[in-house]
């Protein structure tokens, strides 16, 4: 077979007529191609992506890990002490700087690695014609001359040639800039025409808006028109979350302080006239105390880890600011129909002109059941009920799958809605493939969101233009004669009905002559319908997300039903799954067109549900809600909820059902469409920010208990409590061993019970300040107690001192396990909980040991070994820090039974 990529100039495929396309890329549009042929195109043109980026070289991310104002001091502070002939602690300083950029290379490396895996999750699908069958494949898979099938929402993976459409419109803004969707047609247009006009080509990188179409892929990879404009195939850096804007600032703020304090502390070394190289070498320690370095490093990881955790229990993160934003999440706005349902439709009512009601047997895909009418068996062949099935099945885009191997159950392959109707055919005896072979479909009208209406048209032997039509109900009656109206209401009547029993109603219609033209739409439709009859179909409530709304209510969080249902359906559901109380009500579309922007400000608290909306509507929902200062997460799977998806606080694509388009403009795509997913991304969320706070509650307060102690020995005449290496020590390896750890905490098993995190919550608050000063005031007294009474007591200074810069290392140990929560006591939570915390913890014992015992750091760090007796006379001491704040947390405690 001829090349795709080598018979033809690239841009002149658009000139080529369909047929001569698919001979040129020697395939059958209704068999695609065979596995020989594919696994012979891959093997000549290679998989279907752009080059990925070369990954960054180790030695680039090691050298990376210098570019900081911290390390700069360091430097600084390791010439300081070559200059001044103390090359020990100069060696330290390296040692120190080169410890922290390993360190750093190698958290850096597995969140990258991490996000990288996350991505692979997210990869683009797409769905194709391969030996007649219709498939979905990863967009890598596909070769030139595979047929690609294309609906609304989908997105483009190659660069195709179409041979079929059914108004077809195409948003191409991402290649050519145009702003509104381009329509697209078969016909073949000069081999001069430019990009943007090419309108019987599809590109990799758009997408549809509107329409169907199978189309012949004629360039894959970097031979597509994306692939020729590298600037458009670069990835962009994202850019930095909110949180981390604030974290910057926050040490911006604290090496302001920093600065400061080296200030002061020089002015009072020699106001005490010590000797200026001891000082500057103390000032330069503090002054890097102050500088929380572990914060950046503790970001990445909790960021990583959070997201590996989301993905885990099926929340894959496309945007990292919505880890952070998912803790603050006041609001969720969902989908019903599989987000807070099974996504398993059954047809299970019918109703037909005349008020007659029939009942269909039968739960899920599988088609065995019969028709009943008052306990007697219906005759499918009876012409009302056989119009009414044959329309459902014919005027319908979905296939039924029969049981295989990897599936033992039916299935279905499109849209549940209409799978459930090809269900309810079977059951009533109906022959799908003879239907389809006897009806062949000539023209459509594809499924709109905003008309709530399909049509089709078919050629029967008895109409040889009959226009089949199904919608939502007060939609499909629209297009009634004038003259049915008594059969309007009695339907509307019977909707009604239906919709307070939890069923979702469709309308079936037909016009028995009609052209359907290209360009044609609804409107030329009304008044000439004739109505068949109403399908109930019933989706039940998921188990699960009735707890999950409980435990969205017990945290703060409010849940809003967005449907395109009946309202008398979302809201009987919604009362069912605990969403809808008391006066809580419905609202459906028309009613919110008619509602001015202060009327609903004020009746959003009681709107429980929101019914038969458009998609324009549902970003108007979003802005409501957020101009009443909540945080919103919003659902959404098809092309046109994108704008609301994207204006949301945290968009949630579905996994299963949901449009590329959809998961492209989501924050967060969940692979199993349900609800509790949501729920538990949120607390996740929580957990995240929880242990960041709990990090930054730790570095505050070991920096703090450094510096007093310092000041307090300058101001009381006392030598200096600690050498500079033995503060950088503390700072750099006692606390790093830690504070990367301590963002892998589990959740504590109250983030459902607390409140949303407020948007502007500060990093340091109140309470936080409280156990600042709390944990810091007992070590400082401690520490410069023991300082200042073994001084007393006539020992040595190089004794004394490395006894301070021991105690001050076990503070830290109790400390760590202090921030670990806020009123749990640190005794019942344990350090297995997290066997990394452990980890560090214990590496933080051996290497403080090891400084202690090993004659080589002996040297270098100024220290002595100590007697057993005396390091467990420390720790006891150190501990203090541990029962003071467990004596905190038992009065928190006391106080919470307390109010309740």
């Amino acid at each position: 077979m001829p090349s795709p990529h080598t018979d033809l100039p690239h841009t002149d495929w658009h000139a080529l007529e369909a047929a001569q396309a698919l001979v040129r890329c020697g395939v059958d549009p209704r068999q695609g191609l065979d596995a020989a042929a594919v696994q012979r195109r891959r093997a000549e043109h290679g998989d279907n992506a752009l080059p990925e980026p070369p990954p960054k070289p180790l030695w680039r991310t090691f050298a990376r890990q210098f570019k900081s104002p911290l390390i700069y001091i360091l430097f600084v502070a390791a010439v300081l002490a070559v200059a001044l002939d103390h090359h020990g602690d100069a060696a330290v300083i390296l040692a120190v700087v080169l410890v922290n950029a390993l360190i750093g290379s190698f958290q850096e490396g597995r969140a990258e690695r991490s996000m990288a895996a996350l991505r692979r999750l997210a990869t683009l699908r797409v769905r194709v014609l391969r030996e007649g069958q219709e498939q979905v494949l990863e967009a890598h898979e596909l070769v030139p001359g595979d047929i690609m099938l294309l609906a609304a929402g989908d997105a483009v993976a190659a660069d195709a040639r179409l041979v079929e459409a059914a108004q077809l419109q195409m948003a191409e803004a991402a290649l050519t800039g145009e702003s509104v969707p381009v329509g697209k047609s078969v016909v073949a247009v000069a081999a001069l025409t430019g990009l943007a006009d090419r309108h019987n080509m599809v590109y990799s990188g758009t997408h549809a808006t509107a329409g169907r179409a199978r189309a012949v892929v004629v360039a894959t990879g970097v031979h597509t028109e994306v692939g020729r404009i590298a600037g458009l195939t670069e990835r962009a850096e994202e850019p930095k979350t909110p949180l981390e804007q604030r974290l910057e600032q926050f040490g911006r703020m604290l090496v302001g302080a920093a600065l400061g304090l080296f200030v002061l502390v020089v002015v009072l070394g020699l106001w005490r006239a010590l000797p200026l190289a001891e000082v500057l070498m103390v000032a330069i320690s503090q002054m890097v105390s102050m500088v929380p370095e572990g914060l950046p490093v503790a970001m990445t990881i909790a960021l990583a880890v959070g997201m590996q955790r989301m993905a885990e229990r099926g929340a894959i993160i496309r945007r990292l600011s919505a880890v952070e934003t998912l803790g603050s999440t006041t609001v969720i706005c969902s989908d019903k129909t599989g987000t807070l349902t099974r996504n398993e439709m059954t047809a299970i009512a019918l109703w037909l002109p005349g008020g007659r009601s029939i009942a269909v047997e039968g739960i899920g895909y599988t088609p065995v059941g019969a028709l009943r009418e008052n306990d007697r068996a219906v005759d499918a062949a009876e012409p009302a009920v056989r119009a009414l099935l044959t329309t459902a099945a014919l005027c319908n885009d979905a296939e039924l799958l029969p049981p295989e191997e990897e599936r033992g159950a039916w299935g279905v392959l499109g849209d549940p809605t209409e799978g459930a109707l090809l269900v309810l055919a079977r059951k009533a005896g109906l022959d799908l493939a003879a239907l389809r072979l006897a009806a062949p479909r000539e023209a459509e009208l594809p499924f709109d969101s905003d008309t709530q209406l399909m049509a089709t048209r078919h050629r029967l032997a008895e109409a040889p233009r009959r226009v089949l039509i199904k919608g939502a109900p007060e939609a499909v009656l629209r297009l009634c004669a004038p003259a049915d109206v008594a059969l309007v209401h009695a339907a509307r009547a019977a909707s009604e009905a239906m919709a307070t029993q939890a069923l979702r109603v469709l309308a079936c219609a037909v016009v028995d002559d009609d052209v359907l033209d290209p360009g044609a739409d609804f409107e030329g439709l009304v008044g000439r319908a004739r109505l068949l009859g109403l399908i109930g179909q019933i989706d039940p409530p998921r188990e699960e997300v009735k707890v999950a709304v409980a435990a969205c209510r017990a945290a703060g969080i409010r849940t809003v039903m967005v449907t395109g249902d009946h309202k008398l359906t979302g809201l009987a559901i919604a009362r069912a799954l605990g969403i809808a109380r008391g006066e809580d009500r419905a609202v459906d579309g028309p009613e919110l067109e008619r509602m001015g922007e202060r009327d609903l400000h004020e009746e959003l608290p009681q709107i429980a549900v929101f019914a038969r909306v458009q998609p324009a509507q549902k970003l108007r929902i979003v802005e409501a809600l957020q101009a009443r200062g909540e945080t919103v997460a919003m659902t959404g799977d098809g092309v046109n909820d994108a704008p609301a998806l994207a204006r949301a606080d945290v968009g949630v694509a579905m996994g299963i059902t949901g449009t590329e388009v959809a998961k492209s403009a989501a924050k967060i795509v969940i692979t199993d469409d349900n609800f509790a997913t949501i729920v538990g991304a949120v607390e996740q969320g929580r957990v995240v920010y929880a242990n960041l706070k709990k990090v930054i509650l730790y570095l505050f307060a070991t920096s703090i208990d450094e510096v007093v102690l310092l000041l307090l020995a300058l101001l009381a005449g006392y030598p200096l409590p600690l050498a500079a290496v033995q503060i950088l020590w503390i700072n750099i390896v006692t606390e790093g061993t830690l504070t990367v750890n301590l963002v892998m905490d589990p959740p504590d098993g109250d983030e459902m019970r607390r409140a949303p995190v407020p948007r502007n919550d500060p990093l340091v608050d109140r309470g936080m300040l409280v156990r600042v000063l709390l944990m810091s005031g007992v070590a400082v007294a401690v520490c410069f107690g023991w300082f200042a009474w073994r001084l007393s007591q006539g020992v040595p200074e190089a004794l004394v001192r490395t006894e301070t810069f021991t105690a001050l290392a076990m503070c830290q140990w109790f400390n760590v396990m202090n921030c670990q929560s806020a009123s749990a006591s640190a005794l019942r939570l344990g350090l297995l909980r997290n066997r990394w915390l452990l980890g560090g913890l214990l590496l933080s014992v051996l290497l403080q040991l090891a400084v202690l015992y090993a004659p080589p750091m002996n040297t270098l760090f100024h220290t002595a070994p100590l007697p057993l007796a005396t390091l467990l006379t420390l720790l006891a001491l150190a501990s203090a820090v541990l029962w003071t704040e467990e004596l905190r947390k038992l009065v928190v405690r006391a106080r919470r039974r307390a109010r309740t």
